[in-house]
C-alpha cells in the first residue's frame, strides 16, 4: 500500500531532500520479508544513528540550559526523555502508525510490542533528518517535541526509572558508570526474548528478562536496586 509521506513531511514542518530517506525511516524489517523487491532497506541502521544523535541533542540542550544541574539529575531527565514509552507515545501522537512499512502479520500486532516499533521509528527518523538536513534540524525537532516535556516529566514524577536510580546511585557510591551485556535472546525478529546482565565493572550485579532490550535493561536495574538495597 503506498504511503503518502507528504503529509507526514507537512505535520512535521520537513521537507526532504531525499525522500527515501523518509521512507526508509519507517520500513521495519518484516515489511521487506513479504515485499523483497522493495528496493530500500528497513530502518535498523538509520535507528542506530538516531538514537546516537537524539541522545546528543537531548544532552546538549540539558546542559546549556540547566547550569546548575547536576550530573545525576541531568542524566535522569535525558532518560526520561528517550525511554520507549515517551517516544513510542510522541509517535504514536504524530499519527506515525499511519505511514508505518509492516508485514501484514506485525499491522496486527497493538500494545507493547507496537509501541517499541513506533519509538524505534521516531530515533530512524531523527537519523534520517540527520542526514538529510544535518544535526541543526535534529536539535530543531527535539526542542519542538521532547524537551518541551521537561515540566510536565518532573511534575508528574516520571523522572526515577531504576536505569537512571541505579546509575546514580552507582556512580555517587561506586563511582563507576554500570554497562550492560546481552546474556541470552531468543526467538523471531517479531517476538524478541532477550536476558541482560548489569554489571558494575566486570562483576554482574543482576539479570533482567524482557520482549526488548530496552524492557530487560529496565528490567535488570530494577533488580540490581533490590539487591543492592539502594
Amino acid at each position: 500500500m503506498t504511503k503518502d509521506f507528504s503529509l507526514l513531511e507537512k505535520k512535521l514542518g520537513l521537507k526532504f531532500k531525499k525522500k527515501d530517506l523518509l521512507t526508509q525511516a519507517f520500513c521495519h524489517r518484516s515489511y521487506l520479508n513479504e515485499n523483497p523487491n522493495f528496493p530500500l532497506e528497513n530502518n535498523e541502521r538509520l535507528e542506530f544513528l538516531g538514537d546516537a544523535v537524539l541522545e546528543l541533542a537531548i544532552t546538549e540542550f540539558l546542559y546549556k540550559k540547566y547550569p546548575k544541574k547536576s550530573e545525576g539529575e541531568l542524566t535522569s531527565w535525558r532518560a526520561s526523555l528517550v525511554n520507549t514509552k515517551m517516544l513510542g507515545d510522541l509517535a504514536k501522537g504524530l499519527d506515525f502508525d499511519d505511514f508505518l512499512l509492516l508485514s501484514r502479520g506485525e499491522a496486527k500486532e497493538r500494545g507493547k510490542a507496537r509501541q517499541y516499533i513506533l519509538a524505534n521509528t521516531f530515533e530512524a527518523l531523527v537519523g534520517a533528518i540527520y542526514l538529510d538536513q544535518g544535526y541543526g534540524a535534529c536539535q530543531k525537532l527535539v526542542e519542538k517535541y521532547l524537551t518541551v516535556k521537561i515540566p510536565y516529566i518532573i511534575k508528574a514524577g516520571l523522572l526515577r526509572d531504576s536505569k537512571s536510580q541505579f546509575q546514580e546511585e552507582a556512580q555517587e557510591k561506586k563511582g563507576i558508570t554500570p554497562t550492560y551485556k546481552v546474556l541470552d535472546e531468543w526467538g523471531p525478529d517479531h517476538a524478541k526474548h532477550f536476558i541482560i546482565g548489569i554489571f558494575l565493572g566486570k562483576d554482574l550485579m543482576a539479570k533482567g528478562e524482557g520482549s526488548s532490550k530496552q524492557e530487560a535493561e529496565e528490567t535488570a536495574a530494577k533488580n540490581a536496586l533490590e539487591i543492592k538495597n539502594w
